[in-house]
């Protein structure tokens, strides 16, 4: 029997091996994000009675994903390996229950959400960690297929684009560019040709572009972006609004709980604008310690990613990799798209803006990327022991 196979055998007996850095990252960000959906949103939820009714449902959902975290530490990720298939039928099932009239719930003119419990739960959250596990098995399962020929490099690429012309119909293009743009960054890890990966980056850029343009509502969203002052009360609006409130957070900010904007000027303050009232309040300052946070996260993962190829752990490691990969580009996409520096998406930022299924499945996640620590550690304990005797 192998050092590997033992020690998966082992996992789950003994202590847990979990990765400090990764919670105290997470419960910093988390802590800043449930302050500042309670600055950003009192004076809307005050409005109806209650001026911390976002925060209580942030925090009753990060407890939720804690929750699921938890359970995500406990399972061995050779379970979601085996079980591809299955989270891929789940994940196409999930995008398409969306469309469903009677199952799918239509919010602000978009047809994302599953009606569960009373509540919404936005299908596409869930879809996208399925959809990678597939992608990190089938990396594993086809790695010199991937590597030597683009029939193998488009396979998964195709499986993932049904999955992306989905969230087209909701309409989500800011999820399905995300989603693509992480499967091909993780393709390029396994050892895709460069040459299939630049080819394959032009194409993708040159569909979605062509989707913006053929598509009305897309395209006044890049002319907004490209001049929002142009109409500054009519498209361009919220990326005004959210530009004059990092104008104003200067250096150090306003203050916490003294911005302008959330006062009924900037749309969505509390969800994917949140990254604005935060400059706003707290300033540059505030800005250069989150945008280092979400960096060193990201790092984080790979990190783990890294320890766990070492280790031979090669499923584990794209996985580990899939996160930070994904929660780096997300995060970066939202402060961009706040400053200007994109077209407007309707992407939240991972642990800070409020949202319920953002929230509860970025957690989660983060729960199995312990999990990958854990074993990887786990793993070399038992080569290091192996070694001594």
């Amino acid at each position: 029997m192998s050092a590997t196979t033992f020690a998966m055998r082992q996992q789950n007996r003994g202590a847990l091996h979990v990765d400090m850095v990764v919670v105290g990252l997470t419960a910093a960000l988390l802590l800043i994000g449930l302050v500042m959906v309670s600055s950003a949103s009192v004076t809307l939820a005050a409005r109806d009675g209650d001026p911390f009714f976002f925060l209580e449902r942030q925090l009753l959902f990060a407890g939720v994903g804690v929750l699921f975290a938890m359970i995500g530490l406990r399972i061995p990720t050779e379970t979601w390996e085996r079980l591809h298939f299955v989270l891929l039928a789940v994940a196409m099932l999930l995008l398409l229950f969306v469309l469903i009239p009677g199952l799918g719930h239509s919010v602000n003119g978009s047809r994302r959400w599953l009606r569960l419990l009373g509540m919404n739960f936005q299908a596409s959250e869930a879809a996208r960690v399925l959809l990678l596990i597939y992608l990190c098995s089938y990396v594993v399962r086809r790695e010199e297929e991937v590597r030597t020929h683009l029939v193998g490099f488009l396979k998964p690429l195709g499986v993932l684009g049904i999955a992306a012309g989905l969230l087209l119909f909701e309409p989500d293009m800011g999820s399905g560019v995300v989603l693509m743009a992480t499967a091909m960054l993780v393709l390029l890890l396994a050892g895709a040709k460069l040459t299939h990966f630049f080819s394959l980056s032009l194409a993708g850029v040159g569909v979605f572009g062509a989707l913006a343009v053929f598509s009305p509502y897309r395209w006044l969203r890049i002319t907004s972006f490209r001049n929002p002052w142009a109409h500054p009360f009519d498209s361009g609006f919220q990326l005004t609004q959210s530009l004059i409130a990092i104008g104003r957070g200067g250096g150090v900010g306003v203050g916490l709980g003294s911005s302008v904007e959330k006062l009924f000027y900037l749309p969505e303050a509390h969800t994917d604008f949140i990254f604005s009232v935060l400059a706003e309040e707290l300033g540059f300052v505030g800005v250069l310690a989150v945008l280092l946070l979400v960096l060193a996260l990201s790092y984080r993962a790979l990190v783990i990613a890294r320890n766990a190829s070492e280790a031979g752990l090669k499923f584990q490691s794209y996985l580990a990799a899939s996160f930070g990969i994904w929660f780096g580009l997300q995060s970066l996409i939202n402060m961009g798209v706040t400053m200007g520096l994109l077209p407007t998406k309707g992407l939240t930022l991972p642990l800070l803006s409020y949202g319920r299924s953002s929230l509860v499945v970025t957690i989660a996640w983060i729960g199995i990327l312990l999990r990958v620590h854990h074993e990887t550690q786990s793993t070399r304990s038992v080569a290091i022991r192996g070694a001594a005797r």
